[in-house]
């Protein structure tokens, strides 16, 4: 399999480290606010690249972290009243739920910055031990960019490039305008720790790579997050690691595109952030799912007005065939390989979700055909595209189960217009009228605005298509 490698600007075999292992590490989310639907994307991604690793035959080890003391955790802290720490926490809690209601799998490994204040302390002192950082006076600690002659590596900039229009952080003590705190000295009233330095917190890009060496050791196999975090934290990353064990930090760095509303970045300052609690109330999470992994993970997505609904409409048709299909030749068992090995050499190449899902049309047209012409082997189809399919999170539910889901999230989904009504209640007085022209016509007219009438005995039943 190939994996796009953001460190060296093109795709590669993969090759672990220790064959048949694989150390993988993800950002997780700062918990300062609530999970949106970035945070959703970005580890429904790394969750599915795990997923695929182990089909393939590989043990993997799979961490995540949660930043759970930073800047913007302080600024909440103090804006509500709730102690940075205590803040965090129920932060965590409640973004755990809505994951949990994502159907996002869990890492092998949660990981908090809080958790390893004294990893990140021992990482700090070794870097000043060695000529890579600095204390300064007031209890900040600096990295010094110019003792890494490959800083700039992964966003191919040079420092100059880096300093030109980005905000680099204040310090009266600084040797170089580029180099970042790896230790922060506390000011009054913010959470804070004992450390040689004098109280203080960790910088956010330390906190990264301290947990890193304490979960992994010294390399790992792939380190992820979204496009965001190149630089300067996955860049700073590999000049504190790196720096600390003269070692390549991450065989394979792969970072997923970022969300844009209606074309615009998504943002707290625009206010377009899309919360992924709010999106669970009115999508499944498989619609939701649908609409991410149409687009290539390393491409931006444009969330437009009706790409969920969109997405909500393609996956209930299949699960209509599947449905059908389940009901007419039950539940097959043996599968058809075919499909399968079509998945397995698509994801293959940098896990190409975009090019699975539009594989289903097509998949779902053949077992519509077969079914029509009463093949059973369309039974063996259904079981092979939810067995495969589940990787992505896709038909794991039982058919009506999904359809009430639908139907509980949208309880106006299926109501029919009066101007309908009025319709069927004309053509049924035209039918006992033996006006039979006037009858087809009307049930035209209501089948053209997405309705069904049907005739019983008693009457007639009204439904949309």
């Amino acid at each position: 399999m190939r994996i796009y490698n953001t460190l060296t600007r093109n795709k590669q075999e993969f090759e672990p480290l220790e064959k048949g292992k694989v150390k993988m590490y993800a950002c997780g989310i700062t918990v300062s606010g609530e999970a949106h639907i970035g945070h959703g994307y970005q580890a429904l991604i790394y969750d599915i690249m795990r997923k695929f690793l182990e089909k393939q035959g590989y043990e993997v080890i799979y961490a995540r972290n949660y930043t759970d003391v930073d800047d913007k955790i302080i600024a909440k802290s103090k804006e509500t009243g709730i102690p940075a720490d205590k803040y965090a926490a129920d932060m965590i809690k409640k973004i755990d739920a809505i994951m949990a209601e994502f159907d996002v799998g869990e890492p092998t490994l949660w990981i908090k910055a809080t958790e390893n204040i004294g990893n990140i302390i021992d990482f700090i002192q070794k870097l000043i031990q060695s000529g890579h950082a600095y204390p300064a006076t007031g209890g900040d600690v600096y990295f010094d960019v110019t003792s890494f002659k490959r800083y700039g590596s992964l966003s191919n900039r040079s420092v100059e490039d880096m300093l030109d229009g980005v905000r680099v952080e204040n310090g009266a003590d600084k040797k170089n305008p580029a180099d970042f705190a790896l230790w922060k000295s506390a000011k009054e009233g913010e959470i804070c720790w004992d450390s040689p330095w004098g109280k203080g917190r960790p910088g956010w890009h330390i906190e990264c790579s301290a947990m890193n060496r304490a979960a992994f050791g010294e390399q790992i196999d792939i380190h992820g997050g979204g496009r965001d975090l190149i630089f300067p934290h996955h860049e700073n990353e590999i000049a504190q690691s790196e720096s600390l064990t003269g070692k390549q930090f991450a065989k394979f760095w792969t970072h997923n595109g970022l969300i844009k509303v209606n074309g615009q970045k998504m943002s707290k300052s625009l206010g377009n952030s899309l919360l992924l609690e709010d999106l669970l109330k009115k999508y499944t999470c498989e619609a939701i799912k649908f609409a991410l992994l149409e687009t290539n993970y390393r491409n931006d997505i444009n969330i437009t007005d009706g790409i969920f609904g969109e997405a909500e409409k393609h996956v209930s048709e299949f699960y209509k065939i599947i449905k059908n299909v389940e009901e007419k030749f039950g539940k097959g068992a043996s599968g058809n390989p075919a499909i399968d090995k079509r998945f397995d050499a698509v994801m293959g190449d940098d896990f190409n979700t975009a090019l699975a899902l539009s594989d289903l049309f097509g998949i779902f047209k053949e077992i519509s055909k077969k079914l029509a012409a009463g093949d059973k082997s369309t039974a063996e189809d259904v079981y092979q595209v939810r067995k495969t399919y589940s990787l992505l999170g896709l038909f794991k539910k039982d058919a009506d189960k999904y359809f009430a889901e639908v139907a509980a999230k949208n309880p106006d989904a299926d109501a029919i217009p009066d101007a309908v009504k009025q319709l069927a209640e004309k053509r049924w007085q035209s039918k006992l009228a033996k006006n039979w022209a006037e009858a087809d016509s009307l049930r035209a007219e209501i089948d053209a605005l997405g309705f069904t009438v049907k005739d019983g005995k008693d009457g007639y039943t009204l439904s949309k298509k």
